[in-house]
């Protein structure tokens, strides 16, 4: 789900990195061609943060506030540490100027993005301060702090705390915010799907969002607080989309079979495998033991060869689905569970992400 999350999360800012590539890079396994070894590198720091984020709410747990000013600069230093330098410096599109962005670096100028156009740097203490006044989850209650997670989304998409990389670190906030209310679940399913499937509304949320105050009817503040409401029911009506699609995908008949359909498929060389030049097409066989895998949850390697008709078959049959990655182990003779790769992932869980590579 790391991989599926970087993807669609540069895939909004119009970064296309296919999961099978960003798997590749993650064995260091990158293209030839500069521009393209550049986007995977960009996918592994998104990872890499993501795993930083992930690792940080788990540490912390109750104690953690993803809102303080500290922690989103943070974030932006953990991905730009990471990403090459020429994808460090943005252009002003008036004047042409290139300016380098320093990682975790609140911005030190005015900017303007579109038709937005963000609070004046000098301001951006007092922006960040009240942000983290109004969405500090430990003062919030009931269902306050999922709203709160929608709210919050825009409105440091507002700010715009950075010189780039803010849409980026939005999503990455709002990771960390769902866990840390906590959303029990999350990372099951993540936003940035949902989010990039429907980007044109995405953006068309965001935009109404940032409308100014229409009368005195319309909350207390500068923004619009009929159209905060607007993106805040698109955000949350996103998020359940993905919780129905995982529920749906997660479903044990429905992926016990899929699996039969997905080695079926390579028994026939109809589906590919990861390395088709290394890899021979998979015996049904190998259908028993996933499913085996799957429904326990973990085996050791003799419960798992059990699986099939013959003991010599049942290593062979494990030794290739260790070495493809559909099997995983955390050592050498440890016991396995499932792995879903890049490869297989988009049969096992249909529209996850675009097949081919």
């Amino acid at each position: 789900m790391r991989i599926i999350n970087s993807y669609y999360s540069n895939l909004i800012e119009g970064n296309s990195t296919h999961p099978v590539e960003i798997e590749r890079a993650m064995r260091a396994d990158y293209s030839q061609d500069p521009a393209r070894r550049n986007l995977q590198l960009e996918s592994l720091a998104h990872i890499s943060c993501q795993r930083a984020v992930e690792g940080l709410t788990a540490e912390t747990r109750e104690a953690f506030d993803p809102s303080t000013a500290h922690f989103l600069s943070w974030v932006h230093d953990e991905f730009y540490k990471l990403i090459p330098d020429e994808m460090r410096w943005v252009t002003n599109e008036k004047t042409g100027e290139k300016v380098e962005v320093i990682g975790g670096q609140f911005r030190e100028r005015d900017v303007e993005v579109g038709r937005h156009l963000p609070p004046e740097y000098a301001s951006l203490p007092m922006f960040l301060a009240r942000f983290h006044d109004a969405y500090q989850a430990e003062t919030l209650h009931g269902l306050e702090p999922i709203i709160a997670a929608a709210a919050s989304h825009h409105r440091l998409v507002w700010i715009h705390p950075f010189l780039d990389g803010n849409g980026r670190v939005a999503r990455l906030f709002s990771d960390a915010y769902l866990r840390a209310i906590p959303l029990p679940g999350y990372g099951l399913w993540n936003v940035s799907r949902g989010l990039a499937r429907g980007k044109d509304r995405y953006m068309e949320a965001l935009a109404v969002a940032d409308a100014g105050r229409r009368n005195d009817l319309d909350g207390r503040g500068n923004l619009s607080n009929e159209g905060l409401v607007f993106f805040c029911k698109f955000f949350l009506l996103t998020c359940l989309d993905q919780v129905e699609y995982m529920t749906s995908m997660l479903s044990l008949d429905g992926l016990l079979g899929r699996i039969l359909g997905y080695v079926k498929l390579r028994e026939l060389k109809m589906a590919p495998a990861p390395l088709p030049d290394q890899y021979p097409a998979l015996r049904v066989e190998a259908a028993h033991i996933l499913q085996e895998v799957l429904l326990r949850g973990e085996m050791t390697r003799g419960q798992a060869a059990a699986a099939c008709p013959s003991p010599r078959m049942g290593r062979d049959i494990l030794a290739q689905l260790l070495a493809e990655g559909l099997l995983v182990s955390s050592s050498a003779k440890g016991p396995v569970r499932m792995g879903f790769p890049a490869h297989a992932a988009g049969r096992l869980f249909p529209d996850l992400f675009p097949m081919g590579t």
